[in-house]
């Protein structure tokens, strides 16, 4: 299920955000971000469409996905 942006809080999109960063294995490319680098870089990616934040009923879940990586996936799992 996509979670529309205006229906998160904004401190609460921050931590979302936040958390998607420091996951291991997300990959910013050769360049080295900083950390507010990074987060304003996924929010306009939210923004502008181009990404989404799904909540997993399966896993109980929140995650940050390319949207036509979301449109692709088997929709029950998220």
């Amino acid at each position: 299920m996509i979670i529309p942006l205006e229906q998160i809080n904004k401190d609460t999109l921050t931590a979302i955000i936040e958390d998607f960063i420091l996951r291991e294995g997300t990959d910013y490319g050769e360049i080295d971000a900083s950390k507010e680098d990074k987060v304003a870089q996924v929010k306009m990616q939210l923004q502008q469409g181009s990404a989404v934040i799904v909540y997993s009923e399966l896993h109980e879940s929140i995650n940050i996905l390319p949207r036509d990586q979301f449109n692709n996936e088997d929709t029950e799992q998220y």
